[in-house]
């Protein structure tokens, strides 16, 4: 350990000396802007909702305090399990040989956080854009299927190549290409050997720069090769990758060039998919999207165009009749209802290199499919969701970026599931689950808004609210809407159906997505325990198991269960809880006595049972205190009050149980 330590602080030292002679970036510099201490304060509540907007703004997720505090070492000594995996798929360091991963695990609050961090090791956290810039690379080679649109050739050996890539990252081709778009082959000099061109390819494509520009069958001088490279940087406009070659040598160097470069390809690609596949999308009448006719050498290098239809709020009086516009894929059955409306749709000009890092797209392009065959025009294909969806989509296989709305976010799951996207799934399920941590005040205490009667007549007593959530909007019966008329705090109502999100976990098995449902169900049960849809979910649930035997568990009611119970654990776990609820029942005249008898608390496996005529507050009147709980009573405090809620939701699952006859 103790050995572990001295090289840890040795190699820090070292790196610190490389970062004062500016040979190496810091990768953990000091920010004392009001954003990134605010994301820090976010990483110590465990507020997975903040932390996900300010990511998502652009907040250096590496950065640290005045006291060398990083936000996942914040996250790991707080005992925030999703937040630390938020950081880490978010990009945040865990190199195994560096200082901050040894911190972080050294004051993780738990082995669960622990072990998560060593289980991430370099190629996971410390460069995001690996995927990408290797699907890049490997466009030099790859054969199936064929996306190449220029013919670079040499004397001995020929170099398929794309315009998009080559014109987004030179400016001598990007002008050469604007000018004779039509161009499909092209001689190299014979001056400059064949091996430099090699060396320039591999750095446009983001490849490894070779150690030995000469191989041993090579009649060239390394020295003449030199002199064509730097004659290449000149030419095309490409002076970085002079410095990338002096810097060979030195492999953590190299390593830092090459994350650089990458990232400011991705820029360069970004702007250029900005300037084309956006700039020149087409809006145009649904009924007349098979009506564009573009053609193959077009200004923008277009392989195909990609088709969404906008979805309008009465879709079901839309026009849903199958497409014949050749390839179009069909979506539902044709129908004969009279008029139609119009629906919009909106054409992207896309290219097939970046289509193709979606398996769907790669499969479609090297099968036998229409769309694997050149026709007089360009493709149209049609992808089954909103445009705005497809944006998103498109960006992320044209830059890796995957910033979503939470509006788009169900959408995006599905779209990304069916283009078999992984990671832009991921991402999707991630928006929606940092919707709500169940830790922040406003999930936690929903039981305790307006509750404080300390300075007002004691109301009727009400009923559990109840909340009916549709996609488009969430409306509340009882209290919110007369919290706000009243001018009081209302409860915070999320913009989600967590209906729609638990089937889509179950249909799409998005186990992050199950976890989230519960988590959201439980911190707000009251406000779904009476709703007939949520019965109904717990029956769907429960049918899940084939065959399922009267003593088997129901699982997402199990997690409700657990997530309940952490919900108020916090307020009332732990000794000195019997004294507590005695003794406020003694100095309100109760006479429940020291302990035992009926009125004691029963703590088994964790869950509290509590009478409820244990905590209530008799007759109160004259006191002007008290909390009233979910069924209208009147208890001394919020302690006493969760308490009682929390039995009260346990009986009212018990009872829902018992209505639908199941045993869980």
């Amino acid at each position: 350990m103790a050995i572990r330590k001295f090289e840890l602080e040795t190699k820090l030292k070292n790196d610190n000396q490389l970062i004062r002679t500016g040979a190496l970036r810091n990768e953990h510099p000091m920010d004392s802007s009001s954003e990134f201490l605010d994301f820090l304060q976010a990483c110590r509540r465990g507020d997975l909702k903040q932390c996900q907007q300010l990511i998502t703004a652009g907040v250096n997720i590496n950065a640290k305090d005045e006291y060398d505090y990083t936000p996942l070492v914040v996250a790991s000594l707080c005992g925030h399990y999703e937040l630390v995996r938020l950081l880490l798929e978010s990009g945040a360091l865990a190199d195994p040989d560096s200082f901050e991963r040894e911190r972080a695990v050294y004051n993780a609050l738990n082995n669960k956080i622990r072990n998560l961090l060593l289980s991430y090791d370099y190629s996971k956290t410390v460069d995001l854009l690996q995927p990408w810039s290797s699907h890049i690379a490997s466009l030099l080679v790859r054969e199936t299927p064929s996306t190449s649109d220029i013919t670079l050739s040499a004397v001995a050996e020929d170099f398929r190549l794309h315009k998009f890539l080559l014109s987004a990252r030179s400016p001598y081709f990007m002008r050469k290409f604007a000018d004779a778009p039509e161009t499909v082959t092209w001689k190299l000099p014979h001056a400059i050997p064949v091996e430099a061109f090699r060396v320039v390819l591999r750095y446009l494509y983001l490849g490894d720069l070779p150690r030995d520009f000469v191989g041993p069958g090579s009649s060239v001088a390394e020295e003449e090769v030199f002199r064509g490279i730097d004659k290449l940087c000149k030419q095309l406009e490409i002076e970085k990758l002079w410095e990338a070659v002096l810097s060979i040598n030195d492999r953590r160097l190299a390593r830092q060039r090459q994350q650089d470069e990458v990232q400011r390809a991705q820029g360069q690609v970004e702007d250029f998919f900005r300037n084309t596949v956006l700039k020149h999308r087409i809006e145009v009448d649904t009924r007349k999207a098979g009506d564009v006719k573009w053609p193959h050498h077009n200004a923008i290098f277009a392989d195909c165009l990609l088709r969404a239809d906008e979805q309008l709020e009465d879709e079901d009086d839309a026009d849903t009749e199958n497409v014949s516009n050749g390839n179009a894929i069909p979506v539902g059955p044709a129908r004969d209802s009279g008029p139609k409306t119009p629906r919009r749709s909106v054409l992207y000009p896309v290219h097939k290199p970046f289509l193709i890092r979606s398996p769907y797209f790669e499969t479609m392009f090297s099968s036998d499919f229409i769309e694997a065959h050149d026709t007089e025009h360009l493709h149209i294909i049609k992808v089954d969701c909103a445009p705005a969806v497809l944006e998103i989509v498109l960006r992320f296989l044209y830059t890796e970026k995957a910033d979503c709305a939470l509006e788009h976010a169900l959408e995006l799951l599905y779209t990304a599931d069916m283009l078999l996207l992984e990671k832009l799934k991921t991402k999707a399920a991630v928006t929606i689950s940092t919707l709500g941590s169940g830790t922040s005040n406003a999930l936690v205490d929903r039981t305790h808004n307006n509750n404080n009667l300390d300075q007002q007549p004691l109301p009727e007593p009400t009923t559990t609210t109840t909340t009916t959530t549709t996609k488009e909007s969430t409306t509340t019966a009882n209290p919110t809407a007369a919290a706000a008329a009243a001018g009081e705090e209302a409860v915070e109502i999320e913009p989600v159906n967590v209906y729609d999100v638990i089937h889509a976990a179950w249909d799409l098995k998005v186990q992050r997505l199950e976890e989230f449902a519960a988590r959201y169900l439980a911190s707000r049960l009251e406000d779904y325990i009476d709703d007939d849809e949520f019965a109904e979910l717990i029956r769907e649930s429960a049918s899940r198991l084939k065959e399922r035997q009267e003593t088997d568990t129901i699982e997402l009611l199990d997690d409700i269960r657990y997530y309940l119970s952490e919900r108020f654990r916090f307020r009332f776990e732990g000794e000195g809880l019997e004294e507590l609820l005695n003794g406020g029942e003694d100095a309100m005249g109760g006479g429940g006595g020291g302990g035992g008898g009926d009125d004691e608390e029963a703590v088994v496996d964790k869950e509290v049972v509590v009478d409820k005529e244990a905590v209530k507050v008799g007759d109160a009147k004259g006191r002007g205190g008290g909390v009233r709980t979910l069924n209208g009573d009147v208890v001394e405090d919020e302690f006493a009050s969760d308490a009682v809620n929390y039995q009260i939701l346990l009986d009212k699952i018990e009872t829902m149980l018992e209505t639908l006859k199941l045993g869980a």
